[in-house]
C-alpha cells in the first residue's frame, strides 16, 4: 500500500489534483522498517498470550484454594493481557486504516 502511494506521487511532497502526497521515499530502509514492525507485533502477541496463560492458570488455582487476594490480582492480569493482545493484534489494521484515511484527505 505504501509503495502504491509512492508510485502515484508525481514528486515527493508535491500537491497533485488537490491531494498532498507524502514523501515516502525519504525513509531509505522502509522495507526493513516494515519487517521490524512485524517482528515487534509478533513478539508482543507472544508475550501477551504467555502472560494470559500464566494469569489464567494462577486465577484458577488460587480461586480453588481460597486465596482471594491473589485470585483478584490474577484476574486483573488476565484483563490486562487481553487488552495488550487486542492492542497488538489490531495495531497493524489500525495503521493501514489511518494510511488509507490519510490518502483520501
Amino acid at each position: 500500500m505504501i509503495r502504491d502511494l509512492a508510485q502515484q506521487a508525481p514528486a515527493a511532497g508535491q500537491v497533485s489534483a488537490g491531494r498532498i502526497i507524502p514523501n515516502l521515499g525519504a525513509v531509505t530502509a522502509a522495507g526493513d522498517l516494515e519487517r521490524m514492525l512485524g517482528a515487534l507485533f509478533t513478539v508482543t502477541l507472544i508475550v501477551a498470550v504467555a502472560v494470559l496463560v500464566i494469569c489464567a492458570t494462577t486465577w484458577a488455582i488460587t480461586s480453588s484454594s481460597g486465596h482471594w487476594q491473589t485470585a483478584a490480582r490474577a484476574r486483573v492480569g488476565v484483563w490486562v493481557a487481553l487488552g495488550g493482545a487486542a492492542a497488538a493484534g489490531g495495531g497493524l489494521a489500525w495503521m493501514d486504516f489511518l494510511l488509507d484515511l490519510g490518502a483520501d484527505l
